[in-house]
């Protein structure tokens, strides 16, 4: 122990001898290394082969998944906003219908509901206000458009009484004292003619032919004064109280224009009043029902019965499968799942299949689904929905990761399966009774076409061979390899590459020069593999 912290302090007080040291001992591990592996290079007669088989060959795709109900009841918050779980049901309580799974937090929403039930009452007060003030109004504005219709009756009438009645008595009126004045002016002269005779005659004093004198100048007068007023009725004062009357009708048309006008706007004014009332009522007392619900829907019920399955619990991947698992007293948002309520025995397994195998999986396919709860067992089904694009929650996490979400119906009844058990389904896509297969790993592409390299003699030859489906493990051949032949596990990768290169040459064209010798991946510029190939060449040797 001494020594230890010993060492250890030189190296804290002298880093540069510590550095130089390191350096050191790293050369020489890694001169052995180079060694070690140079001296245990396989050549060509002892490195890892495969024979040809031919027997029965499973082409599938195997994924993992979790198992959920295949009918069920996914119950979600409708409250508005974010509120907080005062009582959960325990997790699988088997419950029956009209049980109460959750109820929520809502002392806010009562506190609203006081304050508008008050606006309600409020508003209903202005909407009755406004209703009986329409009727008033209506009611007045009847009579000042009747009182004004009454006005222009009268005024017409008077036109009318004026033209056929008072005017013509009045000018027989007239007219009659003109005629009346005559007789009397004639019988005034003609008795002051027989004054005159009886003063000649001395029966008459001069004071009484005077009077008689002026008795017939009086009537004469009269007379004239009767011609006048006649001359005054026609020309001046029928002319004036015709104008006067016909006024009066103009004006009480207009009146009644006036009150019918006064009386449709006061009227529109008050019917967009008692609508802007009714409406606003209307809206409150929608607030004060919704609010209402909002309280009804705190405590959520069982639709059904089933077994109640937190929607934590449930969900998996993505963002879901880290939420926060249900409890009391945590906050749940609005149009949040929180129970999913399975109402069946019917069971379905989902999967995410990876985009490279999607072209493999189609729907209708048979599946093999082995559940880690129950080893041993295995439950058959087949596909029956591929999801159309790949999963969001899955890109969320990882843009370059495309998956798409597989449903696998079950066979038979499943009643002791439990919602979120982890499966793994095996999709059979093919099964062959009688095929050649290879490793997956001997098949190379060189130049697009499917190459193995296949031992002849003593060395191993590069073949083409028409490859069909594989299972991520073996691979069909249709063609080009026999049963018993050996195949090279490892085929040089350098040989792809060089062939690869070849090719964009030739698409390049001559036109193009290269700017340095063609250097195979894993070798170096020399043509000898680099250290770092032929470690790793060394450990896959190790492990076969």
């Amino acid at each position: 122990m001494v020594r230890t912290n010993k060492v250890v302090r030189f190296f804290q007080t002298k880093p540069v001898f510590a550095t130089l040291i390191v350096l050191i001992l790293s050369g020489f591990i890694s001169a052995a290394l180079f060694y070690s592996f140079r001296s245990n290079d396989p050549g060509p007669g002892n490195q890892p082969t495969f024979t040809v088989k031919q027997g029965p060959l499973t082409i599938s795709v195997t994924e993992s998944g979790t198992l959920k109900a295949r009918e069920q009841v996914i119950i979600k918050n409708e409250v508005e906003g974010k509120s907080t779980i005062l009582w959960l049901i325990p997790e699988g309580a088997h419950v029956k219908k009209g049980d109460l799974l959750v109820e929520l937090e809502v002392s806010q929403l009562l506190d609203k509901k006081v304050d508008q039930q008050i606006k309600v009452q409020n508003d209903q007060a202005s909407f009755i206000n406004a209703r009986e003030n329409l009727k008033v109004v209506k009611n007045q504005a009847q009579s000042d458009t009747d009182m004004a219709k009454l006005t222009l009756d009268l005024a017409n009438m008077d036109l009318k009484k004026y033209i056929e009645g008072e005017y013509p008595n009045e000018l027989k009126e007239a007219e009659a004292k003109i005629t009346l004045a005559k007789e009397e002016l004639t019988r005034a002269e003609e008795q002051l003619k027989w004054s005159k005779t009886l003063f000649q005659e001395k029966y008459l004093s001069q004071t009484e032919l005077q009077a008689d004198e002026l008795a017939a100048k009086k009537k004469a007068l009269d007379l004239e004064l009767a011609k006048n007023n006649l001359d005054l009725l026609k020309n001046f004062t029928y002319q004036r109280n015709l104008a006067q009357f016909k006024s009066d009708v103009k004006q009480a048309q207009m009146a009644l224009e006036r009150a019918k006008s006064k009386a449709k706007a006061g009227l529109v004014q008050t019917e967009a009043d008692l609508k802007a009332k009714k409406s606003e009522f209307e809206r409150q007392e929608n607030k004060l029902t919704k609010i209402e619900k909002q309280i009804e829907k705190s405590k959520i019920y069982a639709p059904a019965d089933g077994i109640a399955i937190y929607a934590s619990s449930a969900n998996r991947g993505g963002r879901r499968g880290r939420e926060e698992p249900l409890a009391e007293g945590q906050e749940v948002r609005e149009r949040q799942e929180l129970i999913h309520l399975p109402t069946g025995t019917s069971v379905k397994a989902e999967i995410d299949i990876h985009e490279s195998s999607l072209k493999k999986v189609s729907v209708g396919l048979p599946v093999k689904v082995t559940v880690d709860a129950l080893p041993g067992k295995i439950f058959t089904g087949r596909i029956i929905k591929i999801a159309p694009l790949p999963d969001a929650q899955s890109m969320w996490m990882n843009p370059d990761l495309k998956v798409y979400t597989t449903e696998i119906y079950l066979d038979g009844n499943s009643s002791f399966l439990r919602t979120g058990m982890s499966c793994r389904a095996e999709i059979i896509i093919e099964e062959y009774q009688d095929a050649l297969y290879i490793p997956i790993q001997a098949v190379l592409r060189i130049g697009g076409a499917a190459t193995v390299y296949v031992l002849e003699g003593k060395n191993f030859g590069p073949r083409k061979v028409e490859a069909g489906l594989n299972n991520n493990r073996m691979v069909q051949i249709v063609n080009g390899l026999q049963t018993g032949e050996k195949v090279l596990l490892t085929p040089p990768l350098a040989a792809a590459s060089v062939e690869s290169s070849k090719s964009e040459a030739v698409q390049k064209g001559p036109s193009e020069k290269k700017t340095g010798p063609a250097v195979p991946s894993g070798m170096s510029s020399g043509g000898r593999e680099t250290m770092g190939e032929k470690v790793k060449k060394g450990k896959k040797e190790k492990k076969l």
